[in-house]
């Protein structure tokens, strides 16, 4: 190859490049302006949800010395990470998040009341959850089991506690919204425009 060739293909090289990052500048440019004038709440989804209700605690509760004995007893090798009161269907429960030996991090739910351990929340009353976190009443389309097999890294989801359900609705707007399934607590909702964000 010639010398005038080669300048023939870098000045055409750097037109076609400059191009491409001229389209991707003017984009990233339109989009931050639509998203920074856009309310990140209604973005997220946060706006269909429904606000909190106070904590609730019953007479007779076990004491949290107690649970922590029992998940002792379950893992004599635990490491507490986190102890919590969670309202879950009008019940009391405490929340443990423990490390194992392996280091790996652990979920155990528990009846504020009758100190027994939770297991996981199925179909029916995940969706009863979700149904109640909703600010307006909404038809499910759909509800999914999620796992480690179909979470991938660039699922909307990623990050969060795993086992979970997905529980899909169309109206107002299409929206889903995710539950962990050890805990029965609503982790977050996402929305078509959340999705356009992510993206």
């Amino acid at each position: 190859m010639n010398k005038q060739t080669f300048n023939w293909w870098v000045r055409k090289s750097h037109r076609y490049l400059g191009i491409i990052l001229g389209i991707q500048f003017v984009l990233w440019t339109i989009s931050g302006v639509f998203f920074a004038w856009t309310d990140i709440n209604r973005i997220r989804g946060d706006h269909l949800r429904k606000p909190g209700a106070p904590m609730q605690t019953v007479e007779g509760m076990v004491s949290p010395s107690e649970i922590g004995k029992t998940v002792n007893a379950i893992d004599g090798k635990a490491e507490l990470k986190s102890f919590r009161l969670l309202n879950v269907l009008g019940k009391p429960y405490y929340e443990t998040i423990y490390k194992d030996s392996k280091e790996k991090s652990n979920t155990l739910l528990f009846d504020a009341v009758t100190g027994e351990k939770r297991e996981r929340f199925e179909q029916k009353e995940a969706e009863k959850i979700v149904v109640e976190a909703l600010a307006k009443p909404a038809e499910i389309k759909e509800t999914v089991f999620l796992t480690k097999e179909n979470v991938g890294a660039h699922h909307e989801y990623r990050g969060q506690p795993l086992p979970a359900w997905a529980v899909s609705f169309e109206d107002p707007v299409p929206f889903t919204v995710y539950l962990a399934a050890d805990t029965g607590q609503v982790i977050r909702f996402r929305t078509n425009n959340w999705r356009i964000f992510d993206f």
